[in-house]
């Protein structure tokens, strides 16, 4: 993994905490949530505040997440919001932090700055050991106070002003006024600028979760369903509808076309279709060529084409069913016909502008894992355990290739691969004016009507 790590691929963008104040900081709102403290002096975080170096001390990777549910948060600068989620165990996690941050971005810039914010994304559910308690999960709650209370105290302080303001004798209330004044040394004013954190609550319907081998929960459409791609054995109990593993395509492939969730991607607007699936091409390509002891650096599309004529007798039918594709598309040759049970098909979806849009393309990257590029963008947990048992050739290509082509504009390539253009809309046209009709005439002019 160092290889990915030095090219900025894993444990990007973490926050780095090297102050002895942003430590002592993070070592109080830790003994707040867990009791225990951290002996580094430098270490880097994630989104929630999770550090791997810390994790690794303690020997507990899910120091901030016990068994997987009700993750906690440590936050010590509006600069986390920019980091990813490490050990995500919900697809939900990394956007219900984002969005309470940029919803309290004023109020955790101002509690930020003299102490840390420590919180829990919070639900009925304690433990998940059981599949079907993951669908009592209906409603996340977000709470969050720094270690020395200020938001609670804050709240308290304003209930205390408006009792002194209600109240005719409120300047003779010694104690009331005394109380008032050892808040506000700790609050601040709050009259003036009001330290609050909205409550905030997310509604988890449709969800990843890496329970169970990895499981698709999709409850808030049309046609219910649990997708498990990695095989449902002992897991038949789910209280949904339909549940269905990697084996049952066809089943999927309906699951997708009755609630809208995918569409071809040689019918999507404003991509470069014939682009996109020939370089699907080059990656099963790459797969299958990858163990043979041929050289992966600096390929241009002439080596590639050699690659594929010299090892065409290894290549899976995927890649030759893209080919006709790409032909089709580029020169108008015959349209192969695709089913759901050809190898390639999932290949040629992608998820359909929809809410549930970066659910499903983190499904549709499981269902077709050769595509790297779709795998790294959408569903990283699986990508750095599928790569950790890639041959040293294909690693260095995958890293080389992601580095060169995503990370110099990571906005531009998901928005070419997964974007939506917007709709065009099309002026209407002018409506014709009805044209009386004509009138009969005969030989000596207009035939009068009684």
């Amino acid at each position: 993994m160092n290889r990915l790590i030095r090219a900025g691929l894993m444990f990007g963008n973490l926050f780095h905490v090297s102050s002895p104040a942003l430590v002592e900081r993070y070592n109080r709102a830790l003994h707040h949530l867990t009791g225990k403290r951290t002996k580094l002096t430098d270490f880097y975080i994630d989104i929630s505040g999770f550090s791997p170096e810390i994790g690794a001390e303690l020997g507990d990777t899910l120091y901030l997440n016990h068994k997987g549910v009700n993750r906690q948060f440590i936050l010590l600068s509006m600069e986390q919001r920019t980091a990813p989620l490490l050990n995500a165990k919900f697809s939900t996690s990394k956007a219900v932090l984002d969005e309470f941050i940029g919803k309290n971005e004023a109020a955790l810039f101002a509690l930020t700055a003299k102490d840390a914010v420590a919180g829990e994304l919070v639900n009925s559910v304690y433990d998940v050991s059981e599949p079907a308690r993951l669908f009592d999960i209906r409603r996340i709650t977000v709470e969050a106070d720094t270690t020395g209370g200020t938001v609670k105290d804050a709240a308290k302080l304003a209930d205390m002003v408006d009792q002194f303001r209600g109240t005719e004798d409120g300047w003779y209330d010694d104690v009331l006024i005394a109380e008032m004044i050892t808040l506000a040394s700790k609050t601040g004013d709050v009259v003036r600028n009001p330290v609050t954190l909205e409550t905030m609550r997310f509604e988890q319907r449709n969800f990843w979760t890496a329970h169970f081998g990895g499981l698709y929960v999709f409850q808030d459409v049309a046609h219910p369903a649990a997708i498990l791609p990695s095989g449902k054995d002992g897991l038949d109990e789910i209280p949904i509808a339909h549940v269905f593993d990697a084996r049952q395509r066809n089943h999927i492939a309906k699951f997708f076309q009755l609630n809208g969730l995918t569409e071809p991607i040689l019918e999507a607007r404003g991509i470069k279709s014939a682009a996109i699936l020939r370089q699907k091409m080059d990656f099963i390509l790459i797969d299958a060529v990858a163990g043979q002891g041929v050289g992966l650096t600096d390929l241009s599309r002439s080596d590639l084409r050699r690659l594929a004529r010299e090892h065409s007798d290894m290549l899976p039918p995927e890649f030759h069913t893209l080919g006709r594709l790409v032909n089709w598309a580029e020169n108008g040759g015959a349209f192969p016909n695709i089913s759901s049970a050809d190898p390639v098909y999932f290949y040629t979806l992608r998820a359909a502008d929809t809410p549930e849009a970066e659910l499903v393309n983190m499904l549709l990257a499981e269902l077709a894992p050769k595509d790297i590029r779709q795998l790294f963008i959408c569903h990283k947990d699986l990508f750095y355990r599928t790569y950790a048992a890639w041959s040293d050739a294909k690693q260095a290509y995958v890293t080389d290739f992601l580095e060169r082509e995503y990370q110099v504009d990571k906005a531009g390539v998901r928005d070419a691969l997964f974007g939506h253009a917007p709709q065009v809309e099309v002026p209407p046209l002018p409506r014709k004016r009805k044209t009386p009709p004509p009138v009969p005439t005969g030989p000596w002019g207009a035939v009068k009507r009684r």
